[in-house]
């Protein structure tokens, strides 16, 4: 029988087909034999796991290592960015992993849905609307921007890394969307999203660089 997920094919064929051995074929087995859910954006990343390793090490450094912005707050940037872009699978990917670390889905929805009228902090509202900005109108950006944020309590580092987390998913939304990843279950969303806020975006970076036969960090 030919489940839901099965019936959803993304675009390239021969990519979907053909993960190359590395943490992401693995998940992908795992999954089929047990009949779960997966995010199928594991087949784009196991059809070139060294390309797969290094946006995987840029996403862990921006998203989830320590930063003068939360964490929280980056996750939200990632899923308020892909909104924008009508990206469904990373808005709610990464709504989830938002609403896991501010404990709150009502509020990372409302943000996304309408800011202005979200319990959002002034302070955060004022970094989605920079967001917005990158997102639909970069060529506009001007030192106002960045003064206005300055008021807002934001210094500059903080903002490096907004800029940062907006710019990587709006190659994700596009790198996602243009494969043909679809969205899957709202359960499977929580439950990976619960895993991502806590573990990060690295999947066996030791196994995947031995697959590779790359040379180990210092």
């Amino acid at each position: 029988m030919t489940t839901t997920q099965e019936s959803q094919s993304m675009f390239l064929q021969d990519v979907e087909n053909n993960p190359q051995p590395s943490p992401y074929f693995d998940l992908i087995a795992a999954a089929k034999a047990s009949g779960a859910e997966y995010w199928r954006i594991w087949n784009l990343l196991a059809f070139r796991p060294k390309a797969a390793l290094h946006l995987a090490r840029f996403s862990q450094e921006i998203m989830h290592e320590p930063a003068p912005i939360s964490q929280g707050l980056r996750e939200l940037i990632a899923a308020y960015t892909s909104s924008l872009n009508r990206c469904d699978f990373c808005m709610k990917a990464h709504a989830a992993v938002a609403a896991y670390l501010y404990g709150d889905v009502t509020l990372v929805w409302s943000a996304i849905r309408d800011l202005e009228k979200s319990a959002l902090p002034d302070n955060e509202k004022a970094m989605l609307r920079f967001t917005h900005k990158v997102t639909l109108a970069s060529d506009s950006i001007s030192p106002a921007d960045i003064a206005e944020l300055h008021r807002a309590g934001w210094d500059d580092t903080s903002i490096y890394y907004a800029i940062a987390a907006c710019a990587l998913f709006n190659f994700y939304n596009r790198f996602v969307s243009a494969n043909g990843v679809k969205p899957v279950s709202d359960e499977a969303f929580r439950r990976f999203g619960a895993r991502m806020a806590n573990q990060g975006y690295l999947r066996e970076e030791r196994s995947l660089r031995d697959a590779l036969q790359l040379p180990r960090k210092p």
